[in-house]
């Protein structure tokens, strides 16, 4: 597919690095002539420097002949003027980066006025995954499928821990759980576990249930988990404004601190509710004076990464029970993994998997449309949601009998609103909604995981 990428910044970068991965044909516009050469050749790909909203600099870049442009320029009305100039002049599909929360309420009527593809909002996008993951502290990360009816939630091993030693198979008949283990970190290395496999202290691990399912498999392995009432948020951006909107009626006690008083006046204007403390979070008296980190959670969200990781460190080190880090730079996701810095999130790749789960359902010929993609394991492991369609030829027979290829998984099955676990006689039906665990990076089919 011919793409073309307007604004180089960092979720430009972030979209170019993955869709030149994926075998498309990239072409990225900026009017920053640095930025341009920068990524250009880094990624071996085409470059274009001018006002990507313009008709010239677009024909210069291939809109005529592309099939998608996406604009995630700094800018809202930028983007939005760079699809509309698309559509006028070529028979490109459109994807326009919206981050404004006072645009936030009208991007549906965007989307259907200027006729586009989809509208992205990273931040809210990253304000939700933290939603969730505040509903569920024990985890590291909490996912969702077939509309909240299906989770995949990350945790790492607790010490002594009853499932150290056991193989899967067996702890899953001793603890009787209607759960699924889709993978296991350890170390460096990433698993997608078979019956034999035995379980070691310090693993990370992915199950795949409802949320009812999973609480019960956390309760026997005692696992407890804890309410979170309060909240301290570093940093008034828009990620912390939509954070309050969606937490606004949960009872959580927020509070804000955030270094420029207009941010602070704009949010403690909007809502009420939340405290919002004008006060420099790099101050470690500030957050002494403040309690920063005595609520159940402490959440980086700075414009910094460097500063949001140290914040964490300092609220790690105060024994704060759960600790939520926004990292903007994927270079380092190595390093920064060794810091164990609990939640990471990453809103650049929040961003990225949307839109790579757009171009792959348009590029499938084959009908099993992809309703869901996640890099659940960054570069190695996928998860991935299909709605299965009547000519695919996956149906119609046990599991047990088909023929996967290795490190593939079915991980769930949805059934008219029944979560089906699956085991070996398990049928995937026309219709069924069914997620896929997978080191097959690239799927476009669910048919893809058989040999």
């Amino acid at each position: 597919m011919k793409v073309i990428i307007v604004g180089c910044g960092k979720v430009g970068e972030t979209l170019a690095a993955e869709l030149n991965d994926e075998g498309n044909d990239v072409t990225v516009v900026d009017q920053n002539s640095k930025k341009v050469k920068y990524i250009a050749n880094k990624y071996d790909i085409m470059g274009v420097i001018g006002n990507g909203a313009t008709r010239e600099v677009q024909k210069e870049a291939g809109v005529d002949t592309a099939d998608l442009i996406i604009a995630v320029t700094g800018s809202d009305e930028l983007n939005l003027l760079c699809c509309l100039m698309a559509k006028k002049s070529g028979d490109c599909h459109t994807i326009a980066r919206i981050k404004n929360p006072e645009y936030a309420q009208d991007a549906p009527h965007l989307r259907d006025e200027l006729g586009l593809a989809m509208v992205i909002n990273p931040e809210y996008a990253a304000a939700e995954e933290i939603k969730r993951i505040l509903n569920f502290p024990s985890a590291i990360k909490v996912e969702t499928f077939s509309k909240g009816r299906v989770e995949l939630v990350k945790f790492r091993m607790p010490e002594n821990s009853p499932l150290i030693g056991l193989s899967l198979r067996d702890a899953m008949i001793k603890f009787k759980s209607n759960v699924l283990v889709c993978t296991v970190e350890r170390s460096e290395e990433a698993y997608i576990p078979k019956g034999d496999f035995v379980f070691a202290e310090k693993d990370v691990i992915s199950i795949i249930a409802s949320a009812k399912s999973a609480a019960d498999f956390f309760d026997k392995i005692g696992y407890k988990s804890h309410r979170v009432k309060s909240v301290t948020v570093i940093g008034g951006s828009d990620i912390t404004h939509y954070l309050c909107e969606l937490l606004d009626r949960s009872g959580m006690r927020i509070k804000i601190i955030e270094k420029a008083p207009e941010k602070c006046s704009e949010l403690a204007s909007k809502f009420p509710n939340v405290t919002v403390i004008n006060g420099d979070p790099a101050d470690e008296d500030t957050l002494v004076e403040e309690g920063a980190a005595e609520g159940d959670a402490f959440i980086a969200l700075t414009s910094h990464d460097e500063e949001n990781i140290l914040l964490s460190l300092f609220a790690k080190n105060a024994d704060c029970r759960k600790v939520i880090t926004k990292i903007n730079r994927i270079e380092y996701d190595g390093v920064i993994s060794k810091l164990d810095l609990d939640s990471i999130i990453y809103p650049k790749n929040l961003t990225a998997d949307m839109i790579i789960r757009y171009i792959r359902a348009r590029q499938n010929t084959l009908g099993s449309n992809m309703e869901t993609l996640y890099n659940l394991i960054k570069g190695e492991v996928e998860v991935a949601e299909f709605t299965v369609s009547e000519s695919s030829p996956i149906i119609g027979k046990p599991l047990s009998e088909l023929k996967f290829k290795d490190n593939a998984l079915v991980a769930a099955i949805l059934r008219d609103r029944q979560l089906i676990i699956p085991r070996g006689q398990a049928v995937i039906n026309a219709g069924d909604s069914v997620v896929t665990v997978t080191k097959l990076l690239a799927l476009r089919d669910i048919s893809d995981i058989l040999a």
